[in-house]
This record gives C-alpha cells, sequence and structure tokens, in this order.
C-alpha cells in the first residue's frame, strides 16, 4: 500500500481490493491510538467513495479511535454491488494488515442496501461473528413516489444490531412507512430522524457542516453502545 497521510489523530492510507478482473479503490482511516473495531462504508448509486457525508464520518470516527475503510464501486446494478461488498468482506477477513474484532458495516443509500444483504447473508455462518452491526445512512426504503416497490426484505431477515439514519423528509424513505417495517424485525433498531432533510441530507438554512456534525455524533454514539 502507498500514498499514506498523516492527519493529526489518523492517517489515509490509499489500496486496492481485488474484484473479479478488476480492482476496487479504497481507502483506510486509521487512528493514530490502538483500536478493536472497524467500520465499512459505500457510497450511493452515483459518486464514489470521497462522496462529502461519507469522508466526514470516517474521519470523526477515526478521530475516536475506530478504524474505517470507505471503497468505490460504480457498478451498474444492486447485484454488481453486493458482489463488490462481499470482495471487500474477503479482503479483510484474510487481511493481516490490522487487528479489528469485528466490523460494522454500512453505506449509504444503495451501498446500505448492499450492506443489508451482506450481514443478512452472515446469518448462522461463520462470518456472524466477523459482523458487529448495520449501518445505514439514508436507505431508499422505496423509490421516489413509490411507496409500493418495498426495498425492506434485507432489512427485515438482518439479525444484527441496525442503525438507520434518515432525512424525515426523504422522499426515498417515508418516516411512518419505515417505523412500521422495522416492528417487524425482532432486535432493537435505532433508528435516528435528521429533522427536514432530504435524501442527500441536505436541510434549508442549514449548513452542511452542522448536519455531519449531527449523523456523526449519533452514528458513534451508537457504535459505542453496541461495543
Amino acid at each position: 500500500m502507498a500514498d499514506v497521510k498523516v492527519l493529526g489523530s489518523y492517517e489515509t492510507v490509499k489500496l486496492k481490493i481485488p474484484f473479479e478482473r478488476k480492482n476496487l479503490d479504497a481507502i483506510y482511516t486509521i487512528p493514530n491510538v490502538s483500536f478493536t473495531h472497524g467500520v465499512i462504508l459505500n457510497h450511493g448509486a452515483s459518486g464514489d467513495m470521497n462522496f462529502h457525508q461519507l469522508v466526514s464520518l470516517t474521519e470523526f470516527l477515526a478521530s475516536n479511535g475506530i478504524l474505517c475503510l470507505r471503497f468505490t464501486c460504480r457498478g451498474p446494478n444492486l447485484v454488481y454491488r453486493i458482489r463488490a461488498y462481499r470482495a471487500v468482506v474477503e479482503y479483510l477477513k484474510s487481511s493481516k494488515e490490522y487487528k479489528v474484532k469485528s466490523w460494522f458495516l454500512g453505506g449509504r443509500s444503495m451501498g446500505s442496501r448492499a450492506a443489508a444483504c451482506i450481514v443478512k447473508q452472515c446469518k448462522d455462518t461463520a462470518d456472524e461473528a466477523f459482523v458487529q452491526g448495520l449501518i445505514c445512512l439514508s436507505f431508499p426504503l422505496h423509490p421516489a413516489k413509490q411507496h409500493s416497490k418495498l426495498r425492506s426484505e434485507d432489512l427485515l431477515h438482518v439479525r444484527h444490531p441496525i442503525l438507520l439514519v434518515s432525512g424525515s423528509a426523504d422522499e426515498m424513505c417515508d418516516k411512518n412507512l419505515l417505523e412500521s417495517i422495522l416492528k417487524k424485525i425482532p432486535l432493537a433498531t435505532r433508528v435516528y430522524w435528521v429533522e427536514e432533510a432530504g435524501h442527500a441530507m441536505e436541510v434549508k438554512g442549514r449548513a452542511t457542516e452542522n448536519i455531519m456534525a449531527e449523523i456523526n455524533t449519533e452514528v458513534l454514539s451508537w457504535i459505542r453502545k453496541i461495543i
């Protein structure tokens, strides 16, 4: 690995993760203190691992002693994205670079759907102890204005702790619909609503940095309760 940058309380390291006939671009954000747990994050349908919300969250978590890895996959569909996410998990399972007890799998929008599928698949397998929980940022419960086309199947079969961070005005995640669906999950699931935020986590009249700080604080607080 190369491209090491030391930034105060953490450093970043760029790497390539083998995936089928190519490599996935990824970045470790590494705390400059000892750590025992990690977080994997993937972006939405568009963009890449440098989407501002993912960068902000990984830097904040690493500054608080949690190893983070974010990666880019510009796959054409969810099935492809899930295979890419699986490749990242397999890479980390075999990696000797950092000693991590377990990982939280997560992502934003489509990335969170892929993470949910992987976490669901870990149930009753050797990977169950590898996964600590699921973090969903702006989970796209349904297409915009199409509440009948639900994407909740994977969430309903997850048997690890779940944190969902969504905007109360997200056009792809109706608040009442999500809360009714989560009642069917037989374990505690935390939902944090960013008031008046849409799918992009933007709120008129609020600075992006302020919103990111709110989200970052909630994610860290939840992680600490789990570990």
